[in-house]
């Protein structure tokens, strides 16, 4: 769960600052991305990875064991498999393409690459938050189920 949490906190920080950056020109945006893109994709696969894969024994842990909210982490698990859908057939690409620009000449069609990347963040941001929110509900019964007499 904690991997999660952080990993959709992540990606609503990165959308907060895209959305900060619709009002900048070209040159701004393009500067911020290049920064962004150095290390931002490292971070977000140093959280999903581990995150997908606790989620995953999580799921079919509570699917084995037949706990009343098991479909809460097997929906979470289908969340975070939309981010990664997300992230590898739409935002990856672009992120790839944007490594090549520069911000003292940035392509004429910028603006189309930014909207169609942040549409695609907002998306599988939406996703992660989902998961998460999904695996606090889960998390509920297995803490009354260790309390239990």
């Amino acid at each position: 769960m904690l991997l999660s949490g952080l990993f959709s906190g992540f990606l609503i920080t990165v959308l907060v600052v895209e959305f900060s950056l619709r009002s900048e020109d070209a040159a701004v945006y393009t500067q911020v991305r290049l920064i962004e893109l150095k290390h931002l994709d490292d971070l977000a696969t140093a959280l999903l990875i581990p995150a997908l894969l606790a989620v995953s024994v999580l799921a079919i842990t509570s699917f084995r064991r037949g706990t009343a909210r098991r479909w809460l982490a097997v929906t979470a698990l289908l969340f975070l498999l939309a981010t990664v859908l997300v992230s590898v057939s739409i935002s990856l690409p672009i992120n790839t393409m944007q490594h090549g620009w520069s911000a003292a000449a940035p392509p004429a069609n910028w603006a189309g690459v930014r909207d169609r990347w942040q549409l695609a963040h907002a998306a599988r941001t939406t996703t992660a938050l989902l998961a998460f929110l999904m695996l606090m509900a889960v998390r509920p019964s297995q803490r009354s189920a260790t309390i239990a007499p």
